[in-house]
C-alpha cells in the first residue's frame, strides 16, 4: 500500500488526465503522462497514447452522466499509477514520483496542493453529499455537520 503522499499524487494524476482531456493542455500532457508510464518503451508508450486517447473520446462522447464518468475516470487512471508505483522499488518509486510532480506541474499548472501531518488538502472544489442524510467535514477547530433532511433547525 502506498504511503499517503504517494496516493495524494496518484489521484492528482488520474484527476489531471481527466480534467486536461479535450482542452489546450491535453497534447502536452498526454505525451507526458504516457512516456511515464512507458519508463522507455516505445510500444508500452503507444498503448498509453490509446488508452489516454480513449479516455479522452469516451469524455467528448458521453451522453451519460458526465460527472460520474469523470470519476470513474479519474479513479481508474488514479488506480493505474498507484499499481505502478506500487510495482517499483524504493529508489524507482521516489524518481518515479518526482517525474509525475514535475510533469502535472508543467502541464497542469496549479494542480498540486500539499498538506502536512495527516492533513488533506484540495486543488479546485470540495463536494460533499450526504445521499443518506448525514455528512460531516472537519476543518481545523470548525466542524460542518448539516443535519439530517427535515430535522428542525434552531
Amino acid at each position: 500500500m502506498l504511503e499517503q503522499a504517494l496516493a495524494a499524487l496518484a489521484a492528482a494524476g488520474g484527476a489531471a488526465v481527466v480534467q486536461a482531456a479535450g482542452t489546450d493542455a491535453w497534447t502536452g500532457l498526454r505525451q507526458a503522462v504516457a512516456r511515464w508510464f512507458a519508463r522507455g518503451d516505445a510500444r508500452r508508450e503507444q498503448t498509453e497514447l490509446e488508452r489516454l486517447d480513449r479516455t479522452s473520446a469516451e469524455l467528448q462522447d458521453t451522453h451519460d452522466d458526465v460527472a460520474e464518468l469523470r470519476i470513474r475516470l479519474e479513479t481508474a487512471w488514479q488506480t493505474r499509477i498507484e499499481t505502478l508505483l506500487e510495482d517499483m522499488d524504493e529508489a524507482e518509486r521516489g524518481r518515479a514520483a518526482e517525474q509525475l510532480l514535475g510533469l502535472l506541474a508543467q502541464h497542469v499548472p496549479g494542480t498540486i496542493v500539499s498538506a502536512d501531518g495527516g492533513g488533506v488538502s484540495v486543488g479546485g472544489n470540495v463536494n460533499i453529499s450526504a445521499p443518506h442524510g448525514v455528512a460531516g467535514w472537519h476543518v481545523g477547530t470548525v466542524n460542518v455537520n448539516p443535519p439530517r433532511p427535515g430535522t428542525p433547525q434552531g
